[in-house]
């Protein structure tokens, strides 16, 4: 006999070994209407299944389905060796919460709609045979995809900081992007499922590797390859086999250096070598992803190339007048950055009566009593006026 939702609310029950009165008195039920929905003659509604998950440390996808909860499998790019077992463990327990998340929206019926993906060409999406095909489809989709933040009235993708870049992505591809602390040796990691579409980056010194890796990732999202979680491992262009790899990196240099936005740019200053260090600057790219770029394009010798490429990012910001918008950059790239969306959903969700704040504590790694108490704070009485003492009108009055 198939097993049902009611079955597996009474072996929660039963692991828990309390009587049904006690039950009911902790999932916050009364009595009766847990008698009714064991009879079934009520319905359990979202909220009695999120609140019985939570007193049962399961998952409501489980009580309403059995499934085990979506987890992905690894698909380690780049040097897999790299990432050790206990790598992997801390990669696994960072998607869980991403995962876990997008279960109890999509339960809730709160999942956001997804927009379709932009298409390197009617065929798309295909897998590589060659490394001509692959360098072709990599420009393909980063024109598709500069096509479409334009459309979506973004700014140019070189006038962008880092910060409005990683937004402009989320919205208009519906990719959720966390910047947070991964294995060592891991620069980024990405997974796609159905509505889901997920990009993780390593906070790093290093904002210019952070930078190309979010667009590298991204190529994996549209080029539909990251059906298991790739993890990327110390990302160097140029070097890579793997053709999925090239095209993945051909779409990250043509979207943070868009040919339009080199063009324009060398028309109007040259390219002196004061120019050169003012555009590593402009588009947040290392030296030597710039010169390869612009020997690509035509635009440079080897000479300047090897003299650019002897330089490093710091240098150029330097060279240019410009030390304090690195170290702000570096500071950004070091930050600690959750997507915005399911915590604010979670959150609408709880507002709304739908769901406890287990799953948005268990998203953010708060405790639920902790983040109970910062986003309903008790209320602080008013003041005794009496207790203050007077002060003249017009006296400054200083707080340390």
């Amino acid at each position: 006999m198939k097993e049902t939702v009611t079955d597996r609310v009474r072996s929660v029950m039963l692991r828990a070994s309390v009587r049904q009165a006690e039950f009911a008195e902790r999932v916050g039920l009364t009595p009766d209407k847990l008698s009714k929905s064991l009879s079934g003659v009520r319905r359990f509604t979202s909220l009695d299944l999120a609140r019985i998950a939570e007193f049962g440390d399961t998952t409501v996808d489980w009580l309403l389905t059995g499934r085990d909860p979506l987890r992905p499998a690894f698909a380690a790019r780049a040097v897999p060796s790299a990432m050790s077992g206990d790598g992997r463990a801390t990669l696994k327990d960072l998607v869980e919460r991403f995962t876990s998340a997008h279960e109890v929206l999509v339960l809730l019926g709160r999942a956001p709609q997804q927009p379709e993906l932009p298409s390197a060409g009617p065929s798309h999406p295909t897998a590589p045979t060659d490394h001509k095909g692959c360098v072709d489809e990599g420009v393909a989709l980063a024109e598709a995809a500069l096509a479409r933040l334009h459309a979506e009235g973004s700014p140019p993708v070189g006038s962008m900081d880092s910060a409005e870049l990683l937004q402009a992505l989320e919205q208009t591809f519906g990719v959720d992007v966390a910047k947070i602390g991964l294995p060592e040796g891991i620069d980024g990691a990405a997974w796609q499922a159905d509505g889901f579409r997920l990009i993780m980056i390593a906070r790093t010194r290093v904002p210019t590797r952070q930078r190309f890796t979010l667009a590298h990732e991204l190529g994996h999202i549209l080029a539909r390859d990251a059906q298991d979680l790739l993890t990327e491992t110390h990302l160097t262009p140029g070097h890579q086999k793997d053709l999925t790899e090239v095209r993945a990196n051909v779409f990250a240099a043509h979207l943070l250096m868009p040919r339009s936005e080199i063009e324009a740019a060398v028309a109007a200053g040259g390219l002196s070598d004061e120019q050169l260090t003012s555009l590593v600057v402009h588009f947040q790219v290392s030296p030597s992803a710039l010169a390869a770029r612009l020997s690509q394009l035509g635009l440079i010798d080897e000479r300047t190339a090897g003299r650019l490429r002897g330089l490093t990012t710091e240098d150029c910001h330097w060279l240019t007048g410009q030390s304090d918008l690195f170290q702000a950059r570096t500071a950004w790239a070091q930050t600690k950055r959750l997507p915005f969306r399911p915590a604010q959903t979670l959150y609408e969700a709880y507002l709304d009566g739908e769901t406890t704040l287990r799953p948005l504590a268990a998203y953010t790694g708060w405790e639920a009593d902790r983040l109970r108490e910062v986003l309903e704070p008790e209320p602080v009485p008013p003041e005794d006026p009496s207790s203050t003492a007077a002060v003249d009108e017009g006296d400054l009055v200083f707080q340390p």
